[in-house]
């Protein structure tokens, strides 16, 4: 923590990090800044006497001394006086930008820090692109462009000694819509051979932006938008009702149902008004995809923010949503900070996805932040799903979201019903038993598509020898190494520790070491010797590394030819798979015994999504699940009767056991390499915490502390405090003051301690 010799901090700041908002304020003045630290609190400075052309405001960044360090912050407060003596206070050293950050997304930052309890200063240094936090400027680069204005006369000499610079502006002149820099240096030409046509009178030079150009052509659509059927024409008029206002709606249909094709017309309709559309997408691997569709479609620019994206690109992007010159915007969980100069709509796509859910640091939930943007914003907002979160379904039933449903398909084919198949006492080959096997022949023969997904990357689970019973365990956490085989190694999926197959048992040096279980490339392996003619294309995390690698899959897929497709999650949302005509899951359990609340929530949306990308097109599709308890009833109503009634089955144990939806809760973890550290901390921490909600009248319980259910991962203890209200405005409260307390507790210095405010996992 710096002295207050090199900045003064204010106390006018609650846990959160809200501040009151405050306008232009003449010099001399005292400048609040944020500094990127966990910290709550912002510090006093007072400015330099070069102040940005604008005047001091809120947004502008700045470069301050913060300890022995220089850092960027963001100016949140002009004041009058402080707490300290002027003379007490270091001095901004430079101002970063002359005129401030924009507004709305300085307004979701304070938002944000105060609801997620999080630090101001690096709530706003996680929202902004990297290259914005090392203080370069708010523009995004640009692009030349040149176009020949006309080719010599006879006897003309201006070009008579340059050869090569003739045979440029003749290529050129080929162009007469100009060619951008890249290409013409491509074909070996120079800047210098450029410039000195330009210098000649020859050609002329213009700048564009490189991300979000302005469109050539005032026509908003590139091809005719696709009928709706009465079903799609009803959500869409819904929506159309009220563009102007604040306007949540579930967007409930079916896989397959066309939600994608009312987001475009709805889009379509807000870009008319001069007005820009936020899209959000659970995955980075729908990104591509869905870009392709928007561009297709409209004429006007269509940006993506995601983390595939290098930092001059995500900056490019950024800017051009925060000028208004990108119409659409594209984006994964981070977009939601995404400055935007005219929002129209806010579209959140498979909103139950738990990838909306940031689990490091800034614990925000996108979707959340959504319908707070859109609240702020006074425009319509958009949850589309067809396995909607408990959550929304339970604001839809109290009329908080108007509930929109699409119960066919657009290409009229009926969703596929799951088919139970029983594991019990049964042989396996990679995971598939007889039956499942069978159904794939019979679905290649006919010319068709296979998905088999099974959700874990790897070869096997584990690595068990046969004579002792030992097992891979990983040395840094409770749970067991995960064998591959390209490359061969043993790999821990939570610490990413890797070490070497043995050749022997480390227990007893026996020979006879066997994989246990089956993950993607066990089966990709089987699948394989099994149907040695067909092309097996294995989707995870692992094959996908490589920039692009997904979508060149994904094409060689689309082309229709018969195939195996063995994935991952990552294939269970948002893919069109029109040739694929059965499904097989693996293994349907993992989710049904789960320690988490929302596990059976979670694994019921995933069955149902992956279920989804079965018979899209004709054939019927069917969709065979492997399981072990085919007499559970969840998963019997599931495979009789769809997502819905188990959803309300689900929200009915939910009230009883008085979980979330129904009430609020706040999990605060604690960590350390010493097990007794993090358990004294944490009940001194509820000690505290207890007297003061009693003391102030506060219904809040406060559970623990007690082991987290993966106790020891990366070398550290895991140990949680749960807390838990019927009203948020009292779990905050108690929220505020727990982070308060730990902040000034030296015993919390020496336990790395996070507070999740509603949390997706318990783990």
């Amino acid at each position: 923590m710096p002295d207050t010799a090199t900045a003064g901090y204010s106390n006018r700041v609650d846990a959160g990090g809200q501040l009151p908002d405050s306008s232009f304020c003449p010099p001399p003045c005292v400048l609040r800044v944020a500094i990127p630290t966990p910290l709550r609190r912002v510090f006093d400075y007072r400015p330099g006497t070069d102040a940005p052309p604008g005047g001091w405001q809120p947004g502008v960044r700045v470069q301050v001394p913060f300890g022995r360090r220089r850092v960027v912050g963001v100016v949140v407060e002009c004041a009058s006086h402080s707490d300290l003596s002027l003379d007490q206070l270091k001095t901004v050293e430079s101002w970063l930008d002359a005129e401030p950050l924009p507004e709305d997304w300085l307004w979701l930052c304070r938002f944000t820090a105060r609801y997620y309890q999080h630090s101001l200063g690096d709530t706003l240094h996680q929202a902004m692109p990297v290259l914005l936090r090392q203080g370069r400027p708010l523009a995004g680069r640009v692009r030349k462009h040149w176009r020949a204005l006309a080719l010599p006369q006879p006897g003309d000499t201006r070009l008579q000694r340059a050869p090569r610079q003739a045979e440029l502006l003749a290529m050129l002149a080929q162009h007469p819509q100009g060619l951008y820099s890249p290409a013409i240096l491509a074909q070996g030409f120079s800047h210098t051979q450029l410039q000195a046509l330009v210098d000649k009178g020859l050609v002329v030079c213009t700048e564009e932006p490189a991300a979000a150009a302005p469109p050539a052509t005032e026509q908003l659509l590139a091809e005719p938008a696709l009928p709706l059927n009465r079903e799609q024409a009803q959500a869409l008029g819904a929506i159309h009702a009220r563009l102007d206002a604040f306007h949540p709606c579930l967007l409930h249909g079916v896989t397959g149902s066309g939600k994608t094709e009312i987001y475009l017309q709805l889009i379509e309709a807000i870009v008319a008004r001069g007005r820009q559309a936020l899209l959000l997408v659970p995955e980075i691997g729908l990104t591509p995809q869905t870009l392709e569709r928007f561009r297709r479609r409209f004429r006007v620019p269509v940006v993506a923010l995601h983390s595939g994206l290098n930092d001059s690109e995500r900056l490019d992007a950024w800017e051009a949503a925060a000028s208004g010159r990108a119409a659409i915007i594209v984006g994964t969980r981070s977009a939601i900070f995404t400055p935007l100069a005219q929002p129209g709509v806010i579209i959140v796509d498979e909103e139950h996805d738990g990838s909306f859910k940031q689990q490091e640091g800034l614990r925000y939930h996108a979707r959340d932040l959504a319908v707070a943007r859109a609240k702020h914003h006074a425009i319509p907002l958009l949850l589309g799903s067809a396995t909607p979160s408990l959550e929304s379904l339970y604001h839809a039933s109290r009329g908080n979201y108007r509930h929109l449903h699409l119960t066919r398909r657009a290409t009229r084919h009926a969703p596929a019903r799951l088919e139970l198949l029983d594991l019990r006492g049964r042989p396996r080959q990679g995971g598939l038993i007889p039956p499942a096997i069978e159904a794939i022949r019979e679905t290649l023969t006919a010319g068709h598509q296979v998905l088999v997904f099974i959700n874990r990357r790897g070869f096997a689970p584990t690595l068990a020898c046969h004579a002792c019973g030992w097992l891979a365990d990983c040395d840094h956490c409770d749970a067991r190494m995960t064998l591959h085989r390209q490359p061969p190694m043993l790999a821990c999926h939570h610490c990413d520790k890797r070490r070497a197959v043995p050749a022997a048992c480390p227990n007893c040096a026996g020979a006879d070491l066997r994989p246990l279980g089956s993950g993607t490339e066990r089966t990709e392996e089987t699948l394989a010797a099994l149907f040695p003619n067909i092309p097996v294309y294995r989707i995870d995390r692992d094959s996908t590394r490589r920039r692009d690698a997904l979508e060149q899959t994904l094409a060689q897929v689309k082309r229709g030819e018969p195939c195996l497709l063995v994935g991952t999650q990552m294939l269970a949302k948002g893919h069109h798979l029109p040739h694929v005509a059965l499904v097989v899951v693996v293994n349907a359990d993992a989710g049904l015994y789960a320690s988490d609340f929302r596990a059976l929530e979670h694994s019921s949306q995933l069955l149902v999504q992956v279920a989804g990308r079965a018979g899209r097109a004709a054939p019927p599709g069917r969709v065979l699940v492997q399981t072990l308890h085919p007499d559970d009833p969840h998963l019997r109503l599931l495979a009789a009767h769809g997502y819905d009634p188990l959803a309300e089955q689900l929200l009915a144990e939910r009230r009883a056991a008085a979980l979330p939806p129904f009430r609020f809760l706040a999990l605060l973890r604690l960590e350390s390499p010493q097990e007794e550290a993090a358990m004294t901390l944490g009940r001194e921490a509820t000690a505290m915490l207890r007297q003061w909600l009693a003391n102030h009248a506060l219904a809040v319980s406060c559970l623990g502390p007690v082991p987290a259910p993966m106790e020891r991962r990366q070398n550290r203890y895991h140990l949680q405090v749960m807390l838990s209200s019927a009203r948020r405005s009292q779990l905050h409260a108690g929220c505020a003051q727990l982070t308060a307390w730990l902040e000034n507790c030296p015993a919390a210095r020496r336990v790395r301690w996070s507070l999740d405010i509603d949390p997706q996992t318990l783990s």
